[in-house]
C-alpha cells in the first residue's frame, strides 16, 4: 500500500516499513535509557526464555519485552499484580507497528526506588568530585585517640572494641553515640561529625554500623551525611554493613572497610607484631652498642699504645734496641767480610799453586804417563786384533789350500816335462812321465796303459 495525495507531494513518499523503521530509530535514539515504575500484567514466558509483559498504572499501559539471558537473571519471579521498577530503552515493534519498551534491568518497586535514588545521588556527587582520590586523607599509622560514631547498643561497637582490645589495648577509644537507623539518624550523624571537626580531639574517626537491608542502611546514603564527611578535616574510615554493602558514606570516606571488625584491623597495628619488631630492634641496638664499645675499646688501646710509645723511657729503650741491632748488623757484616776475604785468599792460593812450575811439570809428567799407557794399550789391542785376523785368514787359507785336500788321501798329478796339472786321462797317454804330489812328499810316475 502506498499513501498518496491528490496534490503533488511536498515531502518524501514513505512505505509503512520505512515509516516504522524511521519511527523506531527516532525513539531509540532519543529514549535510549529510561526508568519506569508500574504494575505487572499479562506476564508471559514462552519456551524461548524471553519475558513478555505489560506495565500499567491508573492512566496507561506499555508493552514490554525482556530478552534472554537478562530475563533469567532476575532475583524474583515476575507475576501479575507485582509492582516493579524497570530500566530500558523505548523501541517500536515494526511487524505490528506497536510501541514497546525493551527492558534491560528490573527489580521490585520498594527497594528499587531506593536504588534509583542511590544511583542518582552517587552520579551527582561523583560529578562534584566528592569521591576523588585526590581528596582522600591518609589514615595515621599509630593513632592515639579514635572516635567511634555508631550506636551505643549495636553489635558493631562490640566487634570493634573486641578487635581494638585484642590488637592494641593501649589505644584511647571514645564512643560518640548516634542513632544509625531511621529519620533521626542523618541529622544526628551530621551534628556529631561537625562537633568532632570543631573539637579536633581525635586522630581518626570510625563511622560504622552492622548489616541490614537497604532501608536500614539508608541513613548513610544521605547527602547531608556525605557532605559532612567531606568537609570534616579529621581522617575518617567508613564500615557500613557487610562486605557486599556499599553506601555513599563509603565512597566519600578516606578509607572504606568491608566490616566493622575489618575497620578495627585497619585502624590500629598489632601490638604483638610491634612487640616482635621492638624486640628485633632492641637486639639490633644491643649488637650495635657492642660493636661501638668494641671499636671504642680498640681506639683506646691504640691511643694508650701510642702514648706508651711517646714516653722517654720507651724512646730510650727503642734507641738501645736500635743500637744493639746496628752492632749486631756490623758484627755480621765484619764476619761476612772476613769470610769473603778468606775465601778469596784460599782461591788465589789454589790458583797460584796450580800455576807453580813443579806442579805443572808433575801434571805434564802424569799426562805423559797417561798417554804412554794409552799408547801401549792401544798398540797391544791393535796387535791382538791383527793376530786374531791373521789366524782367521790362515784358517780360511788352510781350508782352501790343496794341501788340506791332499791330507785327506788325494794327490795332484803334474806333467813331468811341462809341470802342468793333469786333469784328464787324455793328457797322460802311455809312457808319459808324471809326478804325484802327496801330503807328505812327491812320487815320480810313468803311465803304462790308459783305460
Amino acid at each position: 500500500m502506498v499513501v498518496t495525495n491528490e496534490r503533488a507531494p511536498t515531502s518524501p513518499l514513505l512505505t509503512p516499513s520505512a515509516l516504522t523503521r524511521l519511527a523506531r530509530e527516532v525513539l531509540e535514539s532519543n529514549l535510549a535509557n529510561v526508568w519506569i515504575e508500574g504494575e505487572l500484567t499479562n506476564v508471559s514466558r514462552p519456551a524461548s526464555g524471553h519475558l513478555y509483559f505489560t506495565l500499567k498504572d491508573a492512566g496507561a499501559q506499555v508493552r514490554c519485552a525482556m530478552f534472554k539471558p537478562r530475563s533469567t537473571w532476575l532475583p524474583f519471579k515476575p507475576a501479575d499484580g507485582l509492582k516493579v521498577l524497570a530500566r530500558g530503552r523505548v523501541s517500536l515493534y515494526e511487524a505490528r507497528g506497536e510501541f514497546q519498551l525493551i527492558i534491560e534491568h528490573m527489580e521490585q518497586s520498594g527497594e528499587g526506588a531506593l536504588r534509583l535514588a542511590f544511583e542518582q545521588l552517587k552520579t551527582r556527587l561523583a560529578a562534584e568530585g566528592l569521591f576523588a582520590e585526590s581528596n582522600k586523607r591518609p589514615i595515621p599509622a599509630m593513632p592515639q585517640r579514635i572516635g567511634i560514631i555508631t550506636s551505643a547498643t549495636g553489635a558493631a561497637l562490640h566487634d570493634v572494641l573486641h578487635v581494638l582490645g585484642r590488637r592494641f589495648p593501649l589505644i584511647e577509644v571514645e564512643l560518640l553515640p548516634t542513632p544509625v537507623q531511621g529519620k533521626e539518624a542523618p541529622p544526628a550523624i551530621i551534628a556529631m561529625l561537625d562537633a568532632t571537626a570543631r573539637a579536633r580531639r581525635h586522630d581518626v574517626l570510625l563511622l560504622t554500623r552492622g548489616g541490614g537491608s537497604l532501608e536500614d542502611l539508608w541513613a548513610f546514603n544521605d547527602e547531608g551525611v556525605a557532605r559532612a564527611i567531606a568537609r570534616n578535616p579529621i581522617p575518617l574510615v567508613s564500615a557500613i554493613g557487610h562486605e557486599v554493602d556499599f553506601s555513599i558514606s563509603d565512597l566519600v570516606a578516606d578509607l572504606r572497610a568491608a566490616t566493622p571488625s575489618a575497620a578495627a584491623e585497619l585502624l590500629v597495628p598489632d601490638a604483638r607484631e610491634i612487640n616482635r619488631r621492638l624486640q628485633h630492634d632492641l637486639g639490633r641496638l644491643h649488637q650495635r652498642m657492642r660493636r661501638l664499645l668494641q671499636a671504642a675499646s680498640q681506639r683506646n688501646d691504640h691511643l694508650l699504645a701510642r702514648l706508651s710509645q711517646q714516653r722517654p723511657q720507651t724512646r730510650l729503650d727503642r734507641g738501645h734496641q736500635r743500637l744493639a741491632q746496628a752492632q749486631a748488623r756490623m758484627a755480621r757484616l765484619a764476619q761476612h767480610e772476613f769470610a769473603e776475604r778468606r775465601s778469596r785468599l784460599l782461591n788465589l792460593q789454589t790458583r797460584l799453586h796450580s800455576q807453580h812450575p813443579g806442579t805443572r811439570l808433575a801434571f805434564r809428567r802424569d799426562t805423559l804417563r797417561g798417554f804412554h799407557r794409552r799408547l801401549e794399550n792401544a798398540q797391544g789391542q791393535r796387535i791382538e786384533r791383527r793376530r786374531a785376523r791373521m789366524q782367521a785368514l790362515g784358517a780360511s787359507l788352510h781350508a782352501l789350500s790343496p794341501l788340506a785336500t791332499l791330507s785327506r788321501g788325494y794327490a795332484i798329478l803334474l806333467d813331468e816335462h811341462s809341470q802342468s796339472l793333469v786333469r784328464s786321462v787324455q793328457q797322460a797317454p802311455a809312457g808319459t812321465q808324471l809326478r804325484a804330489v802327496l801330503a807328505d812328499g812327491r812320487l815320480r810316475l810313468r803311465v803304462e796303459t790308459g783305460d
